[in-house]
C-alpha cells in the first residue's frame, strides 16, 4: 500500500525519460512510480491537486539559515537613506541594552542608500558606551564605533569605522559565539522561510569560520535541530576554509591539512551532511571588494583579494587534495582567474575526476574564462537575484563593456558548463521562482535589461534549481527529479512556470511543499 498518490496533478518530474506525469506515488519517503505503475494501487491517502503543477522541490544551492535567522530578529536600518534616520535607530537599540560594554547588533545596511559610509564617530554619539556593530547587507563589511575600535590591533585597517573582508573578521573575534540553541532558533526560522517558497534542500556556505561563522561549534546547531526533529529541510553543510588543520597524517595519505579526524564532502546522511570546502577568495560588488582585473566605472579601484594570492592557492589545493568538494567564493573576474588557477593546480597534482568543484557567485566572468570553466568541469553557481535587485548599480559600476558578463546563463550553457541556482539568502530576495525569472528575462525591478544575450529558457531556469542543483550537492542519485526511488521531495505551485508569461512567475502561488512525502505546508 502506498503512504500518499498524488492524482489528477500536472507533474513536470525534471527526468526527460518520463518529463510529464499526472500521478504519483509515495511509500517511506521516496517516489515509488509514476501514472499507470501507481495509479491502481491502494493509498493510505489519495490527494487530488485538480490540475496543480508539481515540481521537484527546488534546491538553493548557497544561502546562510543562521545569519538570515538572526538578521530577522536583529534591528535592522533598511531603507533608511538619511543618517540621522539611521543613528535614531541605532539609539533605540543601544537604549534596550542594560549595560555600558554590551554589543549592540544591527543590521540592513547599505552604504549605496546613504550616499556615502557612516562613521565610528557618528554611531559614538547614540552609542552609551555600548560596543556598536553595523552588518553591511553584503555580508563583507561592517561598521562600529570608537568603543570597538579601540579593541583591535593596531595593524587592523579601517577607514573611519569602517572595516571590509578579513578587517571585519577580525571584529568579529573580539565576541563571544552565539550559543548553539541561539543558533538553532535562528536556522529553523530561516528554514521554514525556505520551505514557504518551496525549497527543501540548501547548502549552508560556510560554518565555523570564515567571515561568517556564529561558533567554533556551530555544526552541533544543526545536529541538535535533526536529533529533536526540528529541521525543517535537508541542509548541506559547507566547512569554512579556515578550520583545515594542519595533520600529521601518514605520509602516503598525501593530506597537508585536514578537518579533525580526516572528516571531508559527503559525511552525514540523508538530511544533515558535510558539503564543500567553502574558501573565500575576494569579496563583493555591493561594498566594491570583488577583485577585478579593471577598476570600477568610474574610479581607480580594483577590489581586493581576502589573502595573498599564493596563500589562497594553497588553502584550494590542500583542500583538494583532503578530499573535499571545493566551494571557492570568486565574484570579480579576477578572483574568477585565481580560483581556476588553484583548481588547475589542484587537479594536475591529484587528478580528481568527479571531484565536482564549484565557483560560488561568478559574478563577473570574461568571455575567455568560459571555456576555462568547463575545460575544469567547474559549476558556476549563480544569485539570479542580485541582479534582480541590485542590477542598476551593479551594471553603472561595471560599465557598458562588462556588464553582459555579469551572473551569465547562456554563456555558461553554451559552452556546457553545469549552471545552479542559488540565493545566498539573507542578502537578497531567496524565492526560487523571482530568480527563475529573472533569469528568463534578465531585468531588474526598474525594468532595466541586464546582459539580455544571457537569458535562458524557463526550463534551463527550472533545471538550476532542481537537477543542477543535486548534481552540484552531490545528490544526483536521491534528488533533483521525481524518478523512482528518488527521494519524495516535491513543491506544488498554482500554475506551471513553462505556461505563464515570464513576467508573472515570480507571482506563481506556492500551495505546498514536502519533503519526504510530508507537508511542510497543508494543501
Amino acid at each position: 500500500m502506498l503512504c500518499t498518490r498524488l492524482t489528477n496533478a500536472h507533474i513536470l518530474t525534471m527526468d526527460p525519460d518520463h518529463p510529464v506525469a499526472h500521478d504519483l506515488g509515495i511509500w517511506r519517503g521516496r517516489v515509488v512510480g509514476l501514472d499507470e505503475a501507481v495509479t491502481g494501487l491502494p493509498a493510505r491517502e489519495v490527494v487530488d491537486l485538480q490540475g496543480a503543477t508539481v515540481l521537484p522541490g527546488f534546491i538553493d544551492s548557497h544561502v546562510h539559515l543562521a545569519w538570515a535567522g538572526l538578521k530577522a530578529a536583529t534591528p535592522g536600518i533598511a531603507p533608511c537613506a538619511r543618517v540621522e534616520d539611521v543613528l535614531a535607530v541605532v539609539a533605540e537599540a543601544t537604549a534596550r541594552k542594560s549595560a555600558p560594554g554590551d554589543w549592540v547588533d544591527i543590521a540592513g545596511y547599505d552604504q549605496r542608500a546613504l550616499g556615502r559610509h557612516l562613521t565610528a564617530a557618528e554611531l559614538d554619539r547614540v552609542s552609551h558606551g555600548r560596543k556598536v556593530f553595523v552588518m553591511h547587507d553584503s555580508g563583507h563589511a561592517c561598521v562600529v564605533n570608537s568603543a570597538v575600535l579601540a579593541l583591535l590591533p593596531a595593524d587592523v585597517p579601517h577607514q573611519d569605522g569602517f572595516l571590509a573582508e578579513s578587517a571585519m573578521t577580525a571584529v568579529r573575534r573580539l565576541r563571544l559565539p552565539y550559543s548553539q540553541e541561539e543558533l538553532a532558533d535562528a536556522i529553523e526560522h530561516a528554514g521554514r522561510a525556505c520551505l514557504a517558497e518551496g525549497i527543501t534542500a540548501c547548502a549552508e556556505a560556510g560554518i565555523g569560520g570564515g567571515l561568517l561563522g556564529h561558533s567554533p561549534v556551530e555544526l552541533g546547531a544543526y545536529q541538535l535541530l535533526r536529533d529533536r526533529g526540528r529541521l525543517p529541510l535537508r541542509v548541506q553543510l559547507m566547512a569554512a576554509g579556515d578550520t583545515l588543520r594542519p595533520v600529521g597524517a601518514h605520509a602516503d595519505d598525501g593530506i597537508p591539512r585536514s578537518l579533525d579526524l580526516g572528516l571531508r564532502t559527503g559525511f552525514g546522511d540523508d538530511w544533515l551532511s558535510l558539503g564543500a570546502l567553502k574558501i573565500y577568495t575576494d569579496g563583493g560588488m555591493m561594498a566594491r571588494t570583488a577583485a577585478l582585473t579593471a577598476p570600477y566605472e568610474g574610479t581607480t579601484h580594483t577590489g581586493q583579494l581576502q589573502d595573498d594570492p599564493e596563500r589562497l592557492t594553497e588553502l584550494v589545493v590542500d583542500g583538494h587534495l583532503a578530499g573535499w568538494q571545493l566551494a571557492v567564493h570568486a565574484i570579480g573576474d579576477r578572483a574568477a582567474d585565481l580560483a581556476l588557477d588553484a583548481l588547475e593546480r589542484a587537479q594536475t597534482l591529484r587528478p580528481r575526476p568527479d571531484a565536482r568543484h564549484r565557483v560560488e557567485h561568478a559574478g563577473l566572468i570574461r568571455p575567455d574564462q568560459l571555456p576555462r570553466f568547463a575545460r575544469l568541469g567547474v559549476s558556476a553557481v549563480v544569485q539570479p537575484n542580485f541582479l534582480r535587485y541590485f542590477g542598476d548599480d551593479y551594471a553603472d559600476v561595471m560599465g557598458e563593456a562588462r556588464a553582459p558578463w555579469m551572473y551569465r546563463g547562456r554563456g555558461f550553457l553554451d559552452h556546457g558548463v553545469t549552471l545552479v541556482g542559488s540565493s545566498d539568502r539573507p542578502v537578497t530576495d531567496g524565492s526560487p521562482l523571482r530568480a527563475i525569472q529573472f533569469m528568463v528575462e534578465r531585468t531588474s525591478l526598474s525594468g532595466r535589461r541586464i546582459g539580455p544575450d544571457e537569458g535562458v529558457t524557463v526550463d534551463e531556469a527550472l533545471r538550476a534549481y532542481t537537477v543542477a542543483g543535486a548534481y552540484a550537492c552531490r545528490w544526483d542519485d536521491s534528488a533533483g527529479s521525481l524518478t523512482p526511488g528518488k527521494r519524495a521531495d516535491l513543491v506544488v505551485l498554482g500554475d506551471d512556470p513553462r505556461r505563464v508569461d515570464p513576467s508573472r512567475i515570480g507571482d506563481i502561488e506556492v500551495v505546498a511543499t514536502l519533503v519526504d512525502g510530508r507537508e511542510g505546508k497543508r494543501f
